[in-house]
């Protein structure tokens, strides 16, 4: 077969053939449970412990919502209900969607380099390790006797009025928390600039990759002040000092400056890996050409930068100049401009693609794409000081929460366990299975957190467990819709733990894909790669016109892709002649 009958997918592997290792990496299931160095078993270890606490946070979660389906104090108690939602919020930000999106990140951005491991594994092992105490030491907080209540902002001066032991070991969790992330945010961004392999420059990079970045750099600028303003904290409750206690003369308003520096660009570092996600899932299952690679790679750049001088919109009730708000609410509107770039993209991505909506992976992609949507357009509507102000403190800020974080986040979570499924165990998930969860999920989703939109409205505060009763019906629909997802949830358990045992043998390249991560066994070799791969043609080149979708590729018909965005190949020793010049049009 000539270089000009092949379809790209076949450049790509025949190129790759002496770069891969066929022995795949089947480790022992106590392994798992060790402290290895291979980012790989990182991965899995991340997104195993991290799921777990999402189970946990949203048994809370239920539990809020069934206080809430009647407007009486009738299931738990006030103090309870308050370190129910409180400990709920924390789990989700600081246990589940961070460290997921960190867990994936360990896992595929070496592969997708062409790196062996991690720049330094055990520093990425010690940062997932710090996690599994950390989250114990959370949930013990609720039965010392004294669990934090004063909100997962932990404002002060209420968190001063609360337990303090509760609200020390809260502290002393985030901060365990923050620290790994920080140390995962070193290692990626490294990793990406020092370990690609030979002729991988950033435009040959995977968007995922560009999103990991940001996120890192992002993490690393943040995250610290938030843990700045802990210790300030923990001074104030344990050692008598008044950094943020009014009462001698303190300024709580600082507090509230230091903890949004980083829980708004937190946002971002939950919400960018899930970017990349997308779009990595959506030239794949539509068989695309990324539409506007450089526009989405510099969008994320963007988003990073941006997200650093949005802060204070959280804060327009808290007595901020006049000005300072108007700083703020155009910096908040400007950053929904690269947000609408990455859509605009993915739609045209989408459009005239050969869609396998049969795929959970696509599914769950497009209803990233239209419930995030909805997400960002309150997001918007939050960003102008007047109707902020309205709805400060209402359900509406609970609904576009839930729209960007679930809606967003959360979907791209199971977009990208669908997608990167078959590579990490070397099984297929079932694909019907896959479509019921997320039919749950998306009915779920919109029943709980869709009629909040018309509660905040109405004026219904957050963060209460007993409200005036014309707001019964709606919060009976929430709750139902609460209980939806948890069910959701069974058919992914039952699906990834009946596939990883029994599911059929994927093999090395289910889905046709470009990038290298594809380019080795399933599940991965050991050290991925026995010498650097090859990129023979561009990750999002799939400009084929009469490929037959889903026949293997040996048995794929010739076809010649014109226009390809091929790249110099870089192992000169590899007996397959090299494709093309570097061409970047897009």
């Amino acid at each position: 077969m000539t270089i000009d009958s092949m379809t790209q997918a076949q450049v790509q592997e025949k190129a790759n053939i002496p770069a891969e290792i066929e022995e795949p990496g089947i480790r022992k299931w106590w392994e798992y449970f060790t402290f290895n160095t291979d980012h790989k078993v990182i991965g899995i270890q991340y997104l195993v412990s991290t799921f777990i606490f999402y189970c946990i946070g949203g048994v809370m979660a239920d539990l809020v919502r069934t206080e809430l389906r009647t407007p009486e104090v009738d299931f738990v108690t006030p103090e309870v209900y308050n370190s129910l939602f409180t400990l709920h919020a924390t789990i989700m930000i600081f246990l589940w969607i961070v460290p997921a999106g960190a867990g994936f990140t360990n896992y595929v951005l070496p592969l997708m380099i062409g790196a062996k491991d991690m720049a330094f594994p055990r520093l990425n092992a010690l940062a997932f390790w710090i996690i599994p105490p950390a989250g114990l030491m959370l949930i013990a907080s609720l039965v010392v006797g004294d669990a934090p209540d004063a909100g997962w902002t932990s404002y002060p001066p209420l968190s001063l009025v609360t337990g303090q032991v509760g609200e020390g070991i809260w502290i002393m969790s985030v901060l365990l928390l923050g620290t790994s992330s920080i140390l995962g945010a070193i290692n990626f961004i490294v990793t990406l600039l020092k370990m690609r392999a030979p002729g991988i420059g950033f435009h040959q990079l995977p968007l995922f990759c560009w999103a990991a970045f940001a996120t890192s750099a992002l993490v690393l600028l943040s995250t610290p002040v938030l843990a700045a303003g802990l210790i300030l904290l923990a001074f104030d409750l344990f050692a008598g000092t008044t950094f943020f206690n009014p009462t001698g003369g303190g300024d709580p308003v600082v507090y509230q400056h230091m903890f949004w520096f980083y829980s708004h660009p937190a946002v971002y570092i939950m919400i960018l890996p899930f970017f990349g996600v997308i779009s990595e899932v959506i030239p794949v299952h539509s068989r695309k050409p990324i539409f506007g690679y450089k526009a989405i790679a510099y969008s994320s750049l963007a988003i990073s930068f941006l997200g650093l001088i949005v802060w204070a919109h959280h804060m327009f009730t808290s007595g901020i100049p006049g000005w300072l708000r108007m700083f703020f609410m155009i910096t908040t509107m400007i950053i929904a401009v690269p947000t609408g770039i990455k859509i605009f993209s993915w739609l045209g991505t989408l459009w005239g693609g050969k869609l396998h909506l049969e795929r959970p992976a696509l599914l769950f992609a497009i209803g990233f794409v239209g419930t995030f949507v909805i997400g960002g357009i309150s997001g918007v509507m939050l960003a102008a000081v007047p109707f902020d102000i309205h709805v400060h403190d209402t359900y509406f800020v609970v609904a576009h929460l839930h729209y960007v974080l679930f809606g967003g986040s959360v979907l791209g979570i199971y977009a990208a366990f669908y997608h990167w499924f078959p590579k990490m165990t070397g099984r297929m998930l079932n694909e019907f299975w896959g479509q019921v969860h997320f039919a749950f999920t998306i009915i779920g989703l919109n029943m709980a957190f869709l009629p909040m939109h018309k509660l905040g409205m109405m004026g219904m505060n957050r963060r209460v467990a007993q409200y005036d009763p014309q707001f019964t019906f709606l919060n009976e629909i929430c709750t139902y819709g609460a209980y939806i997802l948890a069910v959701s949830t069974f058919p992914f358990i039952i699906n990834v733990i009946w596939s990883w045992m029994y599911g059929a043998k994927a093999g090395n390249n289910p889905w046709s894909a470009l990038t290298l991560e594809w380019m080795t066994a399933s599940p991965p070799a050991f050290e991925n790669f026995d010498k650097p791969p090859v990129l023979a043609t561009g990750p999002y080149d799939y400009g084929l016109e009469n490929a037959r979708e889903g026949v293997p590729l040996s048995d794929a018909e010739p076809v010649l892709s014109a226009g390809t965005n091929s790249v110099l190949r870089a192992n000169p020793d590899e007996p397959y002649p090299a494709i093309a010049a570097e061409t970047d049009e897009r």
